[in-house]
């Protein structure tokens, strides 16, 4: 009996990138294309019907980014292997993966050979996480962690709001959002906001759309 082969679910929301992967799966005679997903919510519904032995997820997609699709997957699929493909490569990009439990994470630019070396190693029971990968993480795991709210403030600190502003759209009191913007300056160890709004794009907190 022959050994059964890696059935792998790709999730993109760019068709180019998907058939591309795809192919290049098809060609190696240990894998098979197993479906084919563009956003988060068909990935978790193929991911029902299909059960793949690994998942490649992208990060931004429309109608459910790749992170919230994982980590619904994981919450009902304790088991699913998931590998991320992602121009994302922020240390709170990488951090939230890995805390979902993704198997494994790589930048798009990576060579396909070793996507593939990847998609074996986590078929495996293994994880894979470059060098440089690796590096983001360890550097994140050091950093404090951000609230929910503190989070909705430095995006509109991104997006060149006033305290006045972020109290109005918040609708908190103006000491509640000395206090927050102050909270981010010194978690995000910058002195001012211009160097938080930097700080957060460079890490992946916040995505400029």
């Amino acid at each position: 009996m022959k050994d059964k082969k890696i059935g792998v679910l790709v999730v993109d929301d760019n068709a180019l990138l998907r058939v591309g992967l795809r192919d290049t799966i098809a060609d190696e005679p240990d894998m098979v294309p197993a479906g084919e997903a563009q956003n988060g919510v068909e990935a978790l519904e193929m991911y029902r019907r299909l059960r793949p032995d690994v998942v490649t997820m992208d990060y931004r997609m429309p109608n459910e980014d790749g992170l919230e699709a994982s980590r619904k997957i994981l919450e009902e699929f304790p088991d699913a292997r998931i590998v991320f493909l992602s121009i994302c490569e922020g240390e709170e990009d990488i951090w939230n993966a890995w805390q979902a439990g993704v198997r494994g994470y790589l930048s798009k630019t990576e060579a396909a050979e070793n996507v593939i070396d990847a998609i074996r190693c986590v078929a495996a029971g293994g994880t894979y996480f470059p060098p440089q990968i690796t590096d983001k993480l360890e550097a994140r795991k050091g950093q404090k962690s951000l609230t929910p709210r503190e989070i909705e403030v430095l995006r509109l600190i991104v997006d060149g709001c006033s305290n006045k502003e972020i109290m109005t759209t918040l609708h908190l009191s103006a000491s509640t959002v000395r206090v927050h913007v102050s909270n981010v300056l010194e978690k995000l160890d910058v002195l001012d906001r211009t160097q938080a709004a930097i700080a957060a794009i460079k890490r992946g907190i916040v995505h400029l759309d």
